[in-house]
């Protein structure tokens, strides 16, 4: 399934639908959609109507787990308003309204934002502020729906021991690469233990968890920076989304560019310049550590079972630039050049 497969029925959609209280549109006045962007489990379509123009976001599948997916992104996008760096939701339907070919999906219409995918040459430091932004909105934990993350490294290894099977097990598998994915889950299992810092020292905020450059919608023009994927965001620590910003595994998934220790630096000072809590501001070097292995064991494990998904169809949609870069994740030499320092220590 691929964009054009659902344009009819989501422009069928929209001339059918209750869109009276969408800032700016117009009820009867004629629209356009046309193909936007296409991820692993949303469609999204450019709706244009008289010089205004919205995204329309169609939900096929869930990294949550839950059929509210469209909904729970919507409501951390309300949540996140204030911050000014994410995009307005405007319209929410969970009722499946969207046909495809085996059932019908939700829709979410949101704020266009006109711009361009994060540079990190050029634009780390605006980064490092918008993630500031996002971390530092005040939200009490009982007004919140967002899934919590009680057991930061347990939950990051639980997740990868549910999806690296699917490769591990596989026929497809290289032997040599499995044998070392299996060594390197045996010692994320004993180097867990580590999350004993965050649950001493807790630091709740609300977080992306998907933060690579094509996520960011950056605007030279007007100066603005925005994140613009909610699909799993969770309430846990910062070192989260700033740890995922700058693995290896995030960095080079939509550039060929990998961070050096100076650049990380440069970031977190960035970072800490711009974040008010004086004790995150001491502490967020130390979590983002513990995180690091970690998060490159996720994005490492998530492409293993995608390359698998890609190779026996059971991928509901197809993306060409993802497949070629999951298959380039699982060369040997790539992830030893991840782990190896972490399996010396």
């Amino acid at each position: 399934m691929n964009l054009r497969d659902l344009l009819p029925s989501a422009q069928d959609y929209l001339t059918r639908a209750d869109l009276g209280g969408v800032p700016g549109w117009r009820p009867g006045e004629t629209f356009s959609v046309t193909q936007l962007a296409q991820g692993e489990y949303n469609m999204n379509y450019l709706v244009r109507q008289s010089g205004r123009a919205w995204v329309l976001r169609v939900n096929v599948g869930t990294q949550i787990g839950r059929d509210d997916q469209i909904l729970y992104e919507y409501h951390a996008l309300k949540l996140l308003e204030p911050t000014g760096v994410t995009p307005r939701p405007f319209y929410v339907d969970d009722a499946r309204g969207i046909a495809g070919r085996e059932r019908n999906y939700g829709v979410l219409l949101m704020e266009y934002l006109p711009g361009e995918p994060l540079d990190y040459r050029r634009d780390l430091e605006a980064a490092a502020r918008l993630f500031a932004r996002v971390h530092s909105l005040p939200v009490a934990p009982e007004e919140n729906h967002l899934i919590r993350e009680e057991r930061p490294l347990s939950m990051t290894y639980e997740e990868c021991s549910r999806l690296l099977p699917v490769y591990l097990e596989s026929d497809l598998a290289e032997p040599a690469l499995r044998d070392y994915l299996r060594e390197v889950l045996d010692w994320a299992a004993g180097a867990r233990h580590r999350e004993a810092y965050f649950l001493a020292d807790p630091y709740h905020c609300i977080i992306n968890t998907e933060v690579n450059s094509g996520n960011f919608i950056v605007n030279r023009e007007q100066g603005t920076i925005h994140l613009v994927d909610w699909e799993k965001p969770l309430w846990g620590d910062p070192s989260q989304d700033l740890s995922h910003f700058r693995v290896p595994t995030t960095t080079l998934w939509k550039s060929d560019y990998r961070m050096t220790d100076e650049n990380k630096r440069s970031f977190l000072n960035g970072y800490r310049a711009a974040i008010t809590d004086a004790h995150l501001r001491d502490t967020i070097a130390e979590r983002v550590r513990l995180r690091d292995p970690f998060n490159c064991l996720r994005g490492i494990s998530w492409s293993a079972m995608a390359w698998v998904a890609y190779q026996t169809g059971e991928h509901a949609l197809r993306n060409e630039d993802t497949f070629h870069k999951v298959s380039a994740y699982l060369h040997l030499d790539f992830v030893r050049s991840l782990f190896d320092p972490y399996l010396r220590e």
